[in-house]
């Protein structure tokens, strides 16, 4: 379909907004994003969250259509930053060499046969503890994750519910480590919120964390909320935690994506979720004062003030002295 040249106020708008968008969704440090996450910066170009007082929870609708924003798009060209849809990576595996191998998970790998776990190049990867693992809702939220290198930064690999039941090896690596937890990234829906008793229930023993959305956050943050159909007759099955207000909200079809987080603030979120709480961090001064009873080469030991030597000997690991 060729894309129509922007003709009246409407499309010349658009563009703009468009324009101001690939600027704040890629800022700082040059994120890379989806196109959904790109439509919701234009909506909040469109919509600024700050015309609405904070303290008022509410979840707006779109102020534009998202036809009108593939039009926008089209009409933009190249967008630095921009993923590529699924879609696309299909066709352009469906057109090269690589063909053969299918569809590319999450973790930019072919998908795995549970009962035929793939080996992996190191074969004692999976003798180690694992603490952390995150299971996204999203696989386009999951490959904008990995795009940013937030399983690097988090050290916790990064899933999609498509890859539901995990691989045993990995869940024997959670079992290693105490507290180890599977955090779940979902959608502010009833699907959404559903997929942590899921993936509670597909791997009994391992602890499970919701990360979000609910409602809550999501009439907090002001995310735009799309209006879909309502669920069907009979009673909700959703966690008791929700207010009534929450229930009330699911079920009048609403429901907010992830991909509506600003994409700074959603890798900063992920980020500091996964990791947990930092630990308090020593001043400069203080680092200078334990290098100066800091012995060259030396096996530390707990006497304040110790270089490191024990009774007139080389405080070494062992009493071999070379």
């Amino acid at each position: 379909m060729t894309p129509r040249v922007a003709v009246g106020i409407g499309d010349r708008l658009l563009d703009r907004a468009l324009a101001t968008a690939v600027e704040r969704a890629g800022a700082p440090g040059r994120i890379r994003f989806t196109e959904a996450q790109l439509y919701y910066e234009m909506c909040r170009v469109l919509r600024p969250p700050h015309m609405v007082p904070r303290r008022l929870p509410l979840t707006p609708a779109p102020p534009v259509r998202y036809e009108r924003f593939e039009e926008a798009l089209r009409r933009y060209g190249a967008v630095p930053g921009l993923l590529t849809t699924a879609a696309a990576a299909a066709s352009a595996r469906a057109s090269g060499p690589a063909s053969a191998s299918g569809p590319v998970s999450a973790s930019g790998r072919a998908p795995r046969e549970p009962s035929e776990p793939s080996e992996p190049s190191e074969p004692d990867l999976y003798d180690y503890g694992l603490p952390r693992l995150l299971v996204c809702q999203s696989r386009r939220v999951a490959r904008m994750l990995l795009a940013n290198d937030v399983h690097l930064e988090a050290a916790c690999p990064v899933f999609a519910a498509d890859d539901l039941p995990l691989d045993p090896r990995l869940v024997a690596g959670l079992g290693r480590v105490d507290g180890a937890t599977v955090h779940v990234l979902h959608d502010a829906s009833v699907d959404g919120i559903a997929l942590t008793a899921r993936v509670r229930e597909a791997h009994p023993g391992v602890r499970v964390s919701s990360m979000g959305l609910v409602p809550r956050h999501a009439t907090a943050l002001h995310l735009i909320s799309p209006r879909g159909p309502a669920p069907g007759p009979g009673p909700l099955t959703l966690p008791a935690g929700l207010e009534a207000r929450e229930r009330d909200w699911l079920a009048e079809g609403r429901f907010a994506e992830v991909e509506s987080v600003p994409p700074a603030r959603l890798l900063r979120t992920v980020l500091r979720l996964v990791r947990g709480p930092r630990t308090p961090s020593h001043s400069v001064w203080t680092g200078l004062r334990e290098l100066r009873t800091a012995g060259f080469m030396t096996w530390p030991t707990n006497q304040p003030g110790d270089t490191g030597t024990k009774g007139d000997k080389p405080a070494t690991r062992d009493g071999v002295q070379g």
